[in-house]
C-alpha cells in the first residue's frame, strides 16, 4: 500500500457552497493559483451544471491552472456528465466526479427507486464519463448512513464501469472515527477490484469530527482526503485541510504518510480564502489562527523562553506563519514593491494590477506609518476582486456625535450619473448604509456586518465584511481603510456592485444535492 496520501482540495466547489462565500471566476482562479503553491493533487473547480458561471470557472481553472488535476461534480445524470466534461476538456489532467445518493433514507425519501436501479444508475453514469476522461472518481453519496453490504455491491458495480477513485462521504458528518475507520477498513478487504481503485473520504464537520474520520480513514488505508481551506462547506464545513496536513506532518510516526503540500504556503492560503470569502478565521482556530502561536500563561512563557517544543509541537515558521513583519514604507520603490508582492504569492499580477495596487499603497503608506504584510494582502486583494464597478464611491461624509443624529452624505458615481443623498441612522454605520441603499433605489435587509482589523496598532487598516438579502439574493461585499466608516461605504456599495454582477447573469433555475 502506498504511503502517499492524495489531497484533493474542493474549497472551489464545496467551500463556495458556505452561505455568503460565492466567488466570481477571477477569485476562484486567484484561489486555484494558490492551491497551486500550496501543492495540492487535486482542484475541485465547481459544479459545471449548478449555472453558466460555474461552468465558465471550472472550464477557466481547466485552462489556465498547470499541476493538478482539475476536477468538476456531476450528478449521475447525463446533462451533469455532459457538461462537467465540457467543462474539463482543456486540462492536461481531467477528473469527472460523480455522484448518487445510497442510504436507505436517501434511496427511499428522495430518489424513490430501487436499489437496483440505483446501481444502474451509479455504472452507467461512470461509463459515461469515462467516454470524457479516464479519470472518474464515484461517490455514494450519505456513505456514513449507508449499509456495508449494500455500499459494496453499488462499488464493485462502479469499478467494473471503470471508476479509478472511490469516494466515502460522510455526508450528514454523523460517523464516529472508529464507526468510520471500520467501515474502510471493510471495504478495503470485502470490495473486488477495490485495489485497483483510490480510497477516497470526505467528510463533514456536524458534529466536529470530519477532522477525525478522515485521520482515522487514512490509518485504515484511505489514500486521498477531501478537504477545504479553513474548514469552509455546508453547514458546519469540510475537513480543514490545515487541521489534516498538520496532524500527519507533526504525527508522521503514527500515521507513516506523506503528502505533497508546502506546509509553509498554509498560512498564506487561509488568509487569502478569509479574504476572499469574507469568512473570518476565528482566533482560536488550530493551526491558522492568531492564537495559535501564542503563549500568555506565565508557566508556558517560562517554558517557550526555555525550550520552545516545551509547549509548541509545531513551529509558526512550518505553517508560513512570520508575524506582523514590517516590510514597506512610503519611500519603497515599485521595483521593492513588485519584488515583495511575488514573494506573497503574487507573482502572475500584470503591470496595470501592480500600478494599480502600488498606487493603493502609496495612498495607505500616507495614512499608516508602518505598512505590514498583511495590509500588503489587503491592498493587492481589493484590486483583484474583478467586481464590475457599477457603483463608485467619490465622496463621503458623516456627522455624528452623542447630540447629533447620525447622517451620512454620499456622492456615487454609477455610470455616467452622479448621485448625491443623505440619510439618518441609528449611528454612522446605519447612516451610510440607508445612504447607500437610496443610492441603489433598494431595500436590502443586513444579514451580516463584521469588522476586523487588519494589523495591530492604533493606524491599522480595517476590514469591513458584509452579507446583504436583496430580493431572493444573499450578497456579500468587503472593503478596507484606515478609516471603518469609509470601509463600511466600500463594503456596501461592493455588496451592490456583486448583486448587479448576479442578477445580470444568466441563471439555470436547478436545485442540486451535493455531498
Amino acid at each position: 500500500m502506498s504511503n502517499r496520501v492524495i489531497v484533493f482540495d474542493t474549497t472551489l466547489r464545496d467551500g463556495e457552497q458556505s452561505p455568503g462565500c460565492s466567488m466570481n471566476v477571477h477569485e476562484k482562479i486567484e484561489v486555484a493559483r494558490q492551491l497551486v503553491r500550496l501543492g495540492v493533487d487535486v482542484i475541485e473547480a465547481g459544479f459545471p451544471i449548478s449555472s453558466p458561471g460555474d461552468f465558465e470557472s471550472v472550464r477557466a481553472i481547466a485552462s489556465e491552472i498547470q499541476g493538478p488535476v482539475i476536477c468538476g461534480l456531476a450528478r449521475t445524470l447525463e446533462k451533469d456528465i455532459v457538461r462537467c466534461g465540457e467543462a474539463i476538456k482543456p486540462a492536461k489532467r481531467g477528473r469527472i466526479h460523480t455522484f448518487i445518493a445510497t442510504s436507505d433514507i436517501h434511496v427511499q425519501k428522495k430518489l424513490r427507486m430501487s436499489k437496483e436501479k440505483v446501481i444502474q444508475i451509479a455504472a452507467d453514469a461512470v461509463k459515461l464519463a469515462r467516454t470524457f476522461t479516464p479519470d472518474v472518481e464515484f461517490s455514494p453519496e450519505d456513505a456514513g448512513r449507508t449499509d456495508w453490504g449494500y455500499m459494496r455491491e453499488v462499488l464493485e458495480a462502479v469499478i467494473e464501469a471503470g471508476a479509478t477513485t472511490l469516494n466515502i462521504p460522510d455526508t450528514v458528518g454523523y460517523c464516529t472515527p472508529e464507526q468510520f475507520g471500520n467501515c474502510i477498513a471493510y471495504l478495503k478487504q470485502n470490495v473486488r477490484g477495490i485495489d485497483k481503485c483510490v480510497i477516497s473520504v470526505h467528510c463533514h464537520n456536524d458534529l466536529g469530527m470530519s477532522v477525525a474520520n478522515s485521520l482515522a480513514a487514512i490509518k485504515q488505508g484511505a489514500r486521498q482526503v477531501e478537504c477545504t481551506i479553513n474548514g469552509l462547506g455546508e453547514r458546519a464545513g469540510n475537513a480543514s485541510l490545515e487541521e489534516v496536513i498538520m496532524n500527519l506532518v507533526v504525527r508522521k510516526d503514527y500515521y507513516g504518510v506523506e503528502t505533497g503540500i508546502k506546509t509553509e504556503e498554509i498560512y498564506r492560503t487561509s488568509r487569502l480564502v478569509s479574504r476572499i470569502t469574507g469568512m473570518q478565521v476565528q482566533r482560536n482556530k488550530a493551526v491558522v489562527g492568531a492564537n495559535a502561536f501564542a503563549h500568555e500563561a506565565g508557566i508556558h512563557q517560562d517554558g517557550i523562553l526555555k525550550e520552545r517544543s516545551t509547549y509548541e509541537i509545531m513551529t509558526a515558521e512550518t505553517v508560513g506563519w512570520t508575524g506582523d513583519n514590517l516590510v514597506m514604507g512610503k519611500h519603497s520603490g515599485r521595483n521593492a514593491f513588485r519584488s515583495k508582492l511575488a514573494e506573497l504569492g503574487f507573482a502572475d499580477l500584470t503591470d496595470e494590477e501592480i500600478n494599480k495596487a502600488f498606487e493603493r499603497f502609496k495612498n495607505v503608506c500616507d495614512l499608516k506609518k508602518e505598512i505590514y504584510d498583511d495590509d500588503l494582502f489587503a491592498i493587492v486583494q481589493e484590486g483583484l476582486s474583478r467586481v464590475p464597478e457599477i457603483y463608485q464611491l467619490e465622496y463621503c461624509h458623516i456627522t455624528s456625535g452623542t447630540s447629533t443624529i447620525p447622517t451620512a452624505t454620499l456622492k456615487v458615481r454609477k455610470g455616467q450619473e452622479v448621485v448625491l443623498k443623505s440619510a439618518h441612522g441609528d449611528g454612522p454605520v446605519d447612516a451610510i448604509f440607508n445612504a447607500v441603499s437610496s443610492v441603489a433605489g433598494m431595500e436590502p435587509v443586513l444579514e451580516e456586518y463584521q469588522i476586523e482589523a487588519v494589523t495591530g496598532g492604533g493606524d491599522a487598516l480595517g476590514r469591513v465584511n458584509v452579507r446583504m438579502r436583496i430580493g431572493e439574493s444573499s450578497v456579500k461585499g468587503s472593503g478596507t481603510s484606515t478609516d471603518v466608516i469609509l470601509a463600511s461605504a466600500k463594503a456596501f456599495l461592493n455588496a451592490f456592485n456583486r448583486y448587479e454582477m448576479v442578477r445580470s447573469a444568466p441563471k439555470t433555475g436547478e436545485t442540486l444535492t451535493q455531498l
